[in-house]
C-alpha cells in the first residue's frame, strides 16, 4: 500500500494488480465510454468482472447499486467507487479522472471547432443531421428506464406527474425530485403494496474466482476522523477555484454564474444526464441566455460522439456563454476557462459522494424506506426525461414556436407552418436504425450527420 494512502481505506489484499496496469486498464476503459451510462457500465462489466477478474459480479453490483443512489454521473462514480476498492483514495481519484479526460479534451476542440465554423453550411448541415437522430436517442433512454422503474401503478403515476409538473408548470427540477423522493417514502411507509419488492440477492458468481477476494474489498467501518478529513478536503478542492474566480472576475460575471450554477446542479443531478439536462437546458437558455434552445441539442449531440458522461454537455454551454460574454478577457481565454471550471466543479462533488458516502451508504443498502425513496425519484426521472425529449422536439422539428400563457400554466407549443421536413425525416431514419435495426449510438449518429451534410450539400432547407 502507498504510504500516502488514507487510515481507513480498504487494502488491497492480492499484488497481483500493480497500481501503474490499473491506470493503463482505467485509460483503456476510458476511451470506450460511449453510449451513456448504460454503454459505460457495460464496458466496466466485461473488463473488469468478466475479462481482468478483479472484483466478482455481487461486489460490481452491490457498488453499481450504491453509485445509483447518488447524484451525478453513476457510470463514472462506478469507476471511481472500483478504483477506490482496489486501490484506496489514489485509486479512485485515477479512476474517476480518467473516466472523464477523454470526453474533456474531446468536447474542448468540437465546441471550439462549432464557435469558429458553427456558421458555415458544411458543420451547419452535420448539426442539422445530429440533432434529429438525439430525439430518437432520448426516446430509447425513457424507454429503457421505463421499463426498469415503472413496475407499478403507482409508480406510474410518479412518472407522469413529473412530467406534467414540469411541461405544463414548469415546476424547478429539484423540486420535482424531492416530490418525488416523499412520495416513494411515504407509499413505502403507509401503502407498502404499492411498491415493488425486488432486489439482487441471488445473483452469483460465476467463472474463476476474482483476483481480490469479495469480502476482503470493503473492509473499513464509517470513522467520524476520516469523514471530516474526507469532508474538509473535498469541500477546499470544491470550492477555492470558485471562489477565486469569483474573487478575480466579480460575483456577476459569467465566470461566477456558471460555476454557481452547476455547483448546484452537481448535487441534484439525480437520474443521470439525461433527467437533469431539461433543468439545465431551461436556465442556460431562458434564465441566463448562454445559448439558444437548438444549440442545447447541438451541444447534446457532440457529448453523445465522445467518450465519457453525458453531462460534460455542460462544458460546451460554458463555452458558448463565456465565449459570447468574456468581459475583458479574449473571448477564447474566456471561453476555455469557463468551460474547465465548470467541468471541475460538476465532477468533483462525484468524487466527494463517493469517498465520503461509501462507509454510511453501505450500512443503510437494506433500509427499506430508503429504498423506496430511490424508487420514487427513478419513476420521476422517466417523466423528467420524456420532458426533455419534447422539449429537443419542438426546437429541432419547427423553426418557431409560440407560448401559451395562462393563470396556471405556460405552454411552448410549435408552429407547425414551420416544420423542418428533412429534420424529420431524419428523426424517422434514426428511430429505424435504433429500435428496429438495433444499431448503436455512435454509428446512428454518424450515418445521420452524413444525410444532414448531404442534404446541406444539395441546397435541401436543413436550417
Amino acid at each position: 500500500m502507498s504510504s500516502h494512502a488514507v487510515p481507513g481505506d480498504p487494502v488491497p489484499v492480492d499484488p497481483a494488480i500493480p497500481f501503474r496496469t490499473a491506470v493503463g486498464v482505467w485509460f483503456a476503459i476510458s476511451l470506450q465510454t460511449f453510449g451513456g451510462p448504460a454503454g459505460q457500465i457495460a464496458v466496466m462489466q466485461r473488463t473488469l468482472v468478466e475479462d481482468k477478474r478483479w472484483i466478482g459480479q455481487r461486489r460490481f453490483l452491490h457498488a453499481m447499486n450504491y453509485c445509483m443512489l447518488l447524484p451525478g454521473p453513476e457510470a463514472q462514480q462506478l469507476a471511481t467507487y472500483i478504483g477506490w476498492l482496489v486501490h484506496g483514495t489514489r485509486g479512485g481519484l485515477v479512476a474517476g479522472g480518467l473516466f472523464v479526460l477523454p470526453g474533456v479534451v474531446a468536447l474542448l476542440a468540437l465546441s471550439a471547432l462549432y464557435v469558429a465554423f458553427g456558421s458555415t453550411v458544411a458543420v451547419t448541415a452535420l448539426f442539422a443531421g445530429l440533432a434529429p437522430a438525439v430525439l430518437a436517442i432520448v426516446v430509447q433512454a425513457v424507454i429503457r428506464v421505463g421499463r426498469r422503474a415503472l413496475t407499478s401503478t403507482a409508480l406510474v403515476a410518479i412518472a407522469v406527474t413529473s412530467f406534467l409538473a414540469l411541461f405544463l408548470f414548469a415546476v424547478p427540477f429539484p423540486v420535482v425530485v424531492l416530490v418525488a423522493g416523499g412520495a416513494g417514502w411515504a407509499l413505502a411507509r403507509w401503502r407498502p403494496g404499492a411498491m415493488p419488492q425486488g432486489g439482487t440477492a441471488d445473483t452469483r458468481d460465476d467463472g474463476p474466482a476474482p483476483v481480490i477476494p469479495d469480502d476482503a474489498l470493503h473492509t473499513e467501518r464509517p470513522s467520524g476522523r476520516r469523514t471530516l478529513r474526507v469532508l474538509l478536503v473535498g469541500l477546499l478542492v470544491w470550492g477555492v477555484p470558485l471562489a477565486s474566480v469569483a474573487l478575480l472576475t466579480g460575483a456577476h460575471s459569467v465566470f461566477t454564474e456558471q460555476g454557481l450554477f452547476f455547483s448546484g446542479a452537481a448535487v441534484v443531478t439525480f437520474g443521470g444526464a439525461y433527467a437533469v439536462l431539461a433543468y439545465v437546458a431551461q436556465q442556460a437558455v431562458q434564465v441566463y441566455g448562454w445559448l439558444a434552445p437548438g444549440e442545447m441539442v447541438r451541444g447534446l449531440a457532440l457529448a453523445e460522439t465522445t467518450p465519457g458522461p453525458l453531462i460534460m454537455v455542460v462544458q460546451f454551454v460554458a463555452f458558448l456563454g463565456a465565449h459570447r460574454d468574456p468581459g475583458p478577457l479574449d473571448p477564447w481565454v474566456a471561453a476555455v476557462l469557463a468551460s474547465l471550471l465548470v467541468t471541475w466543479v460538476t465532477f468533483v462533488p462525484s468524487f466527494l459522494f463517493v469517498l465520503l458516502g461509501a462507509p454510511y451508504m453501505e450500512r443503510l443498502r437494506g433500509n427499506r424506506f430508503l429504498s423506496a425513496a430511490l424508487t420514487g425519484i427513478t419513476a420521476a426521472v422517466v417523466g423528467v426525461i420524456a420532458n426533455l425529449g419534447v422539449y429537443f422536439a419542438v426546437h429541432t422539428l419547427f423553426r418557431d414556436t409560440r407560448t401559451v400563457d395562462s393563470s396556471v400554466f405556460a405552454l411552448e407549443l410549435p408552429d407547425p407552418s414551420t416544420l423542418r421536413p428533412v429534420g424529420l425525416a431524419i428523426a424517422i431514419v434514426a428511430a429505424v436504425l435504433i429500435f428496429r435495426l438495433r444499431w448503436s449510438v455512435l454509428r446512428t449518429l454518424g450515418l445521420c450527420a452524413l444525410l444532414g451534410l448531404a442534404a446541406g450539400l444539395s441546397g435541401l432547407m436543413v436550417s
